[in-house]
């Protein structure tokens, strides 16, 4: 999730954010299970860079008059990544617009060979990666001139979203207003999708005032954080589709869960780091751009672990587990536990 330096304008912000991306992700990732294990074959048109030479490519793009360099960090494995790739990248259309703008790349997360970053450094894929915050699969990173990078999206980006995300880059929006300003730009002219009037309750949620601090005595428990708004057809699925579920519920009573509203300005928050704020000004300093959006705190208040990608089941069970299971005291990236869950389970499976 790449930085927002500019602080819009709270309710609107709020507002025009969940009516532009919540119904966007809702629409176009409801058919694939993300359980299942996708095979990764990068588009035809991408590159191919046996020394993996992203300033090469980046330079050679600049010098035929192209925006820059696309790069898609995928695993094998990722049905999130393979539907990006069948959805988005299979559109004719965006396709078209891909390679008529961007030289492109796909990269594998855990890839140890060498390569030459966009600025010409020389480092593993896999430290490239870790570098870029390329937490979750899949995550598409842009650079331009200077291998300055652009834009940094994580997680699976519908047909629309990922059109939305050309035209910014395209059009020369990037450098002058951020993505996250952009995008509420054009969501200020949209009109809200079908959607529940209303947060929707559970009792997982703890009441407010929301006094979260734990810099100066660690909790009994991990915190979860998720940030909501209504309307919001996206929140509404991730209620329905994720939260719903007695295996996720399970694993969740091992969590202290705050629901903020980030419209909200008036009730206080105190967050694991001993910050007072609101949930609204708490949403607006934060890196994120979609909604539902979730933050991971271990006992004692240290962020674990953040998105704001699309999470269905298995993603969820895999982020829960990856707290409760402590792996991040292993050094383990949330992408390399999550391979290691899939692996053991298809052996399971095969038993």
């Amino acid at each position: 999730m790449a930085p927002y330096p500019t602080t819009p304008r709270l309710p609107v912000l709020a507002l025009t954010l969940a009516l532009l991306l919540a119904p966007v992700g809702a629409l176009s990732a409801k058919d694939f299970e993300d359980a299942a294990s996708g095979h990764i074959e990068h588009p035809a048109w991408f590159a191919d860079s046996p020394f993996n030479d992203l300033e090469g490519l980046l330079d050679e793009a600049l010098s035929e008059g192209k925006t820059g360099l696309m790069v898609l960090y995928t695993t094998q494995g990722c049905s999130y990544c393979e539907h990006f790739i069948r959805v988005s990248l299979g559109d004719p259309e965006i396709a078209a617009r891909v390679q008529a703008n961007f030289a492109s790349v796909g990269l594998e997360i855990f890839d140890d060979r060498e390569m030459t970053d966009p600025a010409g450094e020389s480092l593993p894929i896999k430290a490239f990666a870790d570098r870029e915050g390329a937490g979750y699969s899949p995550t598409l990173l842009f650079y331009g001139k200077g291998g300055r990078r652009l834009v940094r999206q994580v997680g699976y980006q519908s047909p629309e979203r990922f059109s939305l995300i050309l035209d910014y880059l395209i059009d020369g929006h990037a450098g002058q207003v951020s993505l996250r300003d952009y995008l509420r730009s054009i969501a200020d002219k949209e009109a809200p999708a079908a959607a529940s009037p209303e947060l929707r309750p559970d009792p997982l949620f703890m009441r407010p005032p929301y006094a979260l601090d734990r810099s100066r005595l660690p909790a009994a428990q991990p915190l979860l954080v998720i940030f909501e708004q209504a309307p919001c057809r996206a929140c509404d699925d991730f209620h329905r589709q994720v939260l719903a579920l007695d295996e996720v519920r399970d694993l969740l009573a091992g969590f202290e869960i705050a629901r903020l509203d980030i419209t909200d300005d008036e009730t206080p928050v105190v967050t694991p780091d001993g910050t007072r704020t609101t949930p609204a000004r708490w949403w607006a300093n934060s890196r994120f751009s979609r909604l539902p959006a979730m933050m991971f705190f271990e006992e004692n208040g240290r962020p674990v672990l953040e998105t704001d990608a699309l999470v269905k089941r298995q993603r969820m069970l895999n982020s829960v587990n990856f707290v409760l299971q402590r792996a991040y005291e292993k050094d383990w990236t949330y992408q390399r536990f999550a391979r290691t869950t899939a692996i053991e389970r298809q052996n399971r499976e095969r038993q």
